[in-house]
């Protein structure tokens, strides 16, 4: 099969690019392994589509850590407003939530999902679904096809992968060892935005109580770095999980990288300076047990009082300074992430070292690569949708001029 340009990659990186592509006025085929198209992209928008983050764009760069100088570049031509304007080409609206994320109205991803694959139709990108790439040669892509092995030669080749979380949804990782076989500089795949267990573990009679029971109103500290954020998150019966873990997950692996062990802090009241709580844990309690005065005085009760039970020794328990320290920082040894196949989405991939500035493999002419099978990571809010599609436009770009610059063969 010999095509002018193919995407590999129904997501929304290899969709964009596919976009960009047709608009030009290439013959696009967009290939995927799945039986349709935009798997986790659906599911990520389940419980309301996250596309974008309303906030300055310092501040929203910043996100990306130590790769925001080059994330920052692809985000130069398509960021949040871009991606709102975007959707409203696509007849869809969107606005800013309190927290500053953007939804569409509607907030499904469907509605979004449709209008963008019937406009893609319209400018003649032909899908191939259920084609599973295994491997590459030169200019030729290898496919397991329903009807068989296909090979696939192209002019300019877009990979849009993904990482290696949720592969039952298509990101599977599989590219990676033949990505690496052709010399392509590749960083480990590892879990982000996932949760962590405790060390040694929950108790049982803690986990029969209180896993799934959110941490509401706390704030988290990662000692020894100016890393503070308040926010929620979440008690499972391995550890801990959600939105707060999930921003502070590539610092806390990288401890445990290097260390083998990670601690965080969680101040139980951030609303409440540590003399106050101090101050109300020392006035007399009479016979009233502990778990009713910390209530009484302070509104701690269920999973946080709990938590207090089960991470502090009784002679911190019975010391009111030493009790008030804890609730304003009580530590959580943390032993390792959970499995990358659990994560929301994945560090590592394609080095940025090993693309040029148009997203094209310097060891693969001809070859560019988008999305999340990309080096970069970013925390939930909006940030991981917007780095994808960027990317997937810059891949487009540079796609299409890569066809500009040489014939077809």
């Amino acid at each position: 099969m010999k095509v002018r340009a193919a995407v590999v990659g129904g997501g929304p990186a290899g969709l964009m690019a596919a976009e960009v592509l047709a608009a030009g006025g290439a013959a696009v085929h967009v290939f995927d392994a799945m039986p349709s198209v935009g798997r986790k992209f659906l599911l990520a928008g389940k419980g309301g589509l996250n596309l974008t983050h309303d906030e300055a764009a310092s501040r929203f760069v910043s996100r990306y850590g130590h790769r925001q100088r080059e994330v920052g570049a692809l985000l130069d031509g398509f960021a949040a407003a871009q991606l709102r304007d975007w959707a409203a080409g696509l007849g869809i609206d969107t606005f800013v939530g309190s927290s500053g994320r953007v939804f569409p109205r509607e907030m499904k991803a469907a509605p979004l999902l449709r209008a963008w694959l019937h406009r893609l139709r319209g400018q003649g990108v032909q899908f191939h679904m259920r084609h599973r790439c295994t491997g590459l040669d030169g200019a030729v892509l290898r496919f397991e096809a329903p009807l068989g092995p296909v090979d696939v030669h192209a002019d300019v080749w877009v990979l849009a992968l993904g990482g290696g979380s949720w592969p039952r949804l298509g990101s599977d990782g599989a590219w990676w060892p033949w990505l690496q076989q052709a010399g392509v500089a590749l960083a480990p795949l590892r879990p982000a935005n996932c949760g962590f267990e405790v060390e040694p573990g929950w108790s049982e009679h803690f986990a029969s109580r209180h896993a799934g029971a959110p941490l509401k109103t706390v704030a988290l500290h990662v000692p020894g770095t100016d890393w503070h954020q308040p926010g929620e998150c979440v008690v499972t019966g391995y550890g801990i999980e959600g939105s707060l873990v999930y921003a502070a997950s590539a610092l806390l692996r990288e401890r445990l990288d290097a260390d083998g062990q990670a601690t965080l802090h969680l101040d139980l009241l951030p609303a409440h300076a540590l003399d106050r709580v101090q101050a109300e844990l020392q006035r007399p309690r009479g016979t009233r047990s502990l778990s009713t005065h910390l209530k009484s005085r302070l509104g701690l009760s269920g999973v946080k009082a709990g938590l207090l039970h089960e991470l502090l020794d009784q002679p911190t328990l019975a010391d009111p300074v030493r009790l008030a320290s804890a609730i304003k920082a009580l530590p959580l040894r943390l032993r390792a992430p959970r499995p990358l196949a659990e994560a929301i989405s994945s560090a590592g991939g394609v080095c940025f070292e090993a693309l040029d500035e148009r997203l094209m493999l310097r060891a693969l002419p001809g070859l560019f690569c988008a999305g999340e099978m990309l080096d970069w990571e970013a925390p939930t809010g909006g940030y991981l949708l917007t780095a994808a599609m960027a990317s997937g436009r810059v891949a487009g770009d540079g796609a299409l001029a890569w066809l500009g610059e040489r014939p077809a063969q």
